[in-house]
């Protein structure tokens, strides 16, 4: 078996954004070499921003090609290399549930997140409001996770990881709350992935002066 050599990339990022989070754990999961620079919000470098005009992390430069978009990162660090098969490619099934869950996060979840995190930029309602909204969302992943270990299997998938830095964020808004929050098969989910070898990995901070 010949196995072709892994590209050469370069991830502009920065450590704590949710969707740079995901693009590091896919690209690390495929082990993809890659070079990360990480990028200081209130001075961009220009070389990102000649790549990329939306001026938002991440950003993947590989093999000529420009790729802005979180959850693109993470197809296509899969389709170099899928070790445990995290597309599910024997569930038939997988492939629609993943992209509607990840829809549903990035579209309304991430909304909710956005204001409960920040209610002081939206005072037209308390924080409270806010968080309750978002917590529909994670009733309905407490109910997906008391039937299997992860989201949509026994296993890891793409939509744990795709959803893992963002729920980690609602999470870590209230933490008290949050630990007091009746979902206990989601606290575990949560635990468990925030301790694994894989994202201890990509949380790593690296050896800059920037302030994270």
């Amino acid at each position: 078996m010949i196995t072709r050599p892994m590209p050469e990339a370069t991830l502009y990022s920065f450590r704590r954004c949710p969707y740079a989070m995901r693009a590091r754990l896919a690209l690390r999961y495929a082990q993809v070499p890659v070079q990360i620079i990480e990028v200081s919000l209130k001075a961009k470098p220009p070389e990102m921003l000649a790549l990329s005009a939306k001026g938002t992390v991440p950003v993947l430069a590989v093999d000529g090609r420009v790729i802005d978009e979180s959850l693109e990162i993470m197809h296509w660090a899969l389709e170099q290399q899928d070790p445990e098969d995290w597309r599910l490619t024997a569930d038939p099934a997988a492939p629609a549930q993943m992209t509607a869950l990840i829809a549903e996060n990035d579209q309304v979840f991430k909304v909710h997140l956005n204001r409960y995190k920040y209610a002081e930029r939206y005072p037209e309602a308390p924080m409270e409001h806010y968080r309750a909204q978002g917590a529909v969302f994670l009733a309905q992943l407490e109910s997906r996770l008391q039937e299997q270990r992860y989201l949509l299997a026994e296993r890891a998938s793409l939509a744990d990881m795709a959803l893992l830095p963002f729920v980690r964020q609602f999470a870590h808004v209230d933490r008290q709350w949050f630990a007091q929050a009746p979902y206990p098969a989601l606290h575990a989910w949560l635990q468990g992935l925030l301790e694994s070898q894989l994202f201890t990995a990509v949380m790593a901070k690296p050896p800059s002066n920037i302030d994270l």
